[in-house]
């Protein structure tokens, strides 16, 4: 039976992958972004389907809100909380802490909340999968706003995991490292601009904390997530896909 799949921050990178993913398998897509041009081009790449999309921020409640409101009654079988914006902050006027942490953590807390009765309309197993990152797990200098963000959304997976199990609910989240997406050769630029080298030289130094020299791609992320969107044992956890980046025993 195809199932419906609404996925935030659909526009690009590991979002476009999913839905690509997703819809491979027969699935419906419901692509929420904030720019509708790049939710546009992501819709042009899918499998045939009914697949939508939706316009809207999700720092703003009333803005997510009206995008429900475009879905009426519909089932949706699964949750992809995968907006979220990276980078460096510093304390001062243009410190980004709060744009970080209302963009990866409340809003990933306003998306999930404001499409909970559309995933309750399901029946079976229904899941939420949201995307954390390493940093989540390991510290980096000036990425103070990020890493709290991103550990912040572990503590939000295991609360709704204890509090929606009644509810036949899963939800877990995965940890990716460096993936090879816009965002991330935007990051390797910044970084390597900030310590005067070359973002080739900068690559080289960062992919000696991987064990397997290399970033992920976005369809490797996808795989995973299509896993764990298909299975019905494994809710609370954290699933690591970083190359080998953390190992926890």
């Amino acid at each position: 039976m195809n199932k419906t799949y609404l996925i935030s921050g659909a526009g690009s990178g590991i979002g476009r992958a999913i839905a690509q993913e997703l819809s491979s398998k027969g699935n419906n897509c419901i692509l929420l972004g904030r720019n509708t041009d790049k939710l546009q081009e992501t819709l042009a790449t899918l499998s045939a389907g009914d697949h939508q999309i939706l316009t809207a921020d999700i720092r703003d409640k009333e803005s997510l809100s009206k995008a429900a409101a475009q879905i009426g009654e519909t089932a949706i079988n699964g949750l992809i909380a995968n907006s979220g914006i990276g980078g460096e902050n510093y304390w001062g006027e243009a410190d980004r802490w709060h744009d970080i942490i209302e963009t990866n953590l409340t809003g990933t807390y306003n998306f999930v909340n404001t499409f909970l009765p559309h995933l309750n309309r399901a029946s079976g197993e229904k899941q939420i999968l949201i995307t954390s990152s390493v940093l989540a797990r390991l510290g980096v200098p000036n990425y103070s706003a990020y890493c709290a963000s991103k550990a912040g959304l572990l503590g939000l997976m295991r609360s709704w995991a204890a509090q929606y199990a009644s509810q036949n609910i899963l939800v877990n989240a995965i940890c990716p490292g460096w993936v090879d997406t816009d965002m991330a050769q935007s990051g390797l630029r910044g970084i390597a601009d900030s310590i005067g080298i070359s973002k080739q030289e900068f690559y080289d130094m960062a992919m000696q904390s991987v064990p397997l020299r290399r970033m992920s791609s976005p369809e490797e992320i996808a795989a995973l997530v299509a896993y764990l969107l298909s299975q019905s044992s494994i809710t609370g956890q954290v699933i690591d896909i970083n190359c080998g980046a953390v190992m926890n025993s």
